[in-house]
């Protein structure tokens, strides 16, 4: 399967049904003239090369001016090489539920969110030139599986970890090491995008994070128990309170 490619759809190769016949020129039959050829003729010849190099030119300029300019624009992923589909792909299945595909669709998603919906046409017939990773185009409906593929594995993800904080299996420190750990990926991945972050805004989101897990877990332990005593500070409380 080609790198970039949705797994639902048929990779097709670029066979062309010509190319067969584009053998090498048969070599010219000796005659008397043969050696007859002037500079003059020699010459004729070079201007047809360089009206087809000329042509060239046009025909990428063209193809280039058929880009949207928010297209051209788009900076994000620049730090990412291209070709690399598969590495990403392997990092991203190692410490998340989502897809190097998946990943990049929801930003673009995110990005090209009109008043109307989401730009898919747009996303999908200029993929390889808005993700230098992404090698094919995708159809409309290949971007909207893609992003809803995303939506559906963020909301098990948000409810598994939810769970595993909320049912007393981690400690205080244990939901302290598993933020610190996803922390660090969604920072590196929003780095990959193009996001600057700022060292003081990582350390407050961090802290604001570790508030709101700590008070996640006093809350469900009122859930469990109807009397509990708070792991942090030791204070008891009725469930009610």
């Amino acid at each position: 399967m080609t790198e970039g490619a949705p797994p639902d759809e048929t990779d097709v190769e670029a066979a062309d049904d010509g190319s067969a016949g584009h053998q090498p020129d048969e070599p010219a039959a000796a005659d008397d003239g043969a050696d007859d050829a002037t500079e003059s003729d020699t010459a004729a010849s070079a201007p047809e090369g360089a009206v087809s190099a000329e042509s060239g030119n046009e025909t990428a300029v063209s193809e280039a001016s058929d880009i949207p300019s928010d297209v051209q624009k788009y900076d994000r992923f620049k730090k990412i090489e291209g070709g690399t589909y598969d590495r990403a792909n392997d990092f991203l299945r190692d410490r998340t539920y989502i897809t190097a595909r998946e990943w990049a669709i929801a930003r673009l998603c995110a990005d090209f969110r009109t008043e109307t919906g989401v730009e898919m046409t747009k996303i999908g017939e200029n993929l390889p030139e808005l993700v230098p990773f992404m090698t094919d185009t995708y159809t409309p409906q290949a971007v909207n599986q893609a992003r809803a593929a995303f939506e559906d594995k963020v909301r098990k993800a948000g409810a598994t970890f939810l769970y595993g904080a909320m049912c007393d299996f981690f400690t205080a420190e244990d939901l302290d090491d598993v933020m610190y750990e996803a922390t660090e990926v969604a920072k590196f991945l929003l780095e990959v995008e193009g996001v600057d972050l700022a060292v003081e805004d990582e350390m407050e989101a961090e802290d604001r994070i570790s508030s709101v897990m700590r008070e996640v877990r006093e809350q469900s332990a009122a859930l469990r128990h109807d009397e509990v005593c708070c792991p942090e500070c030791g204070n008891e409380f009725q469930v009610d309170e």
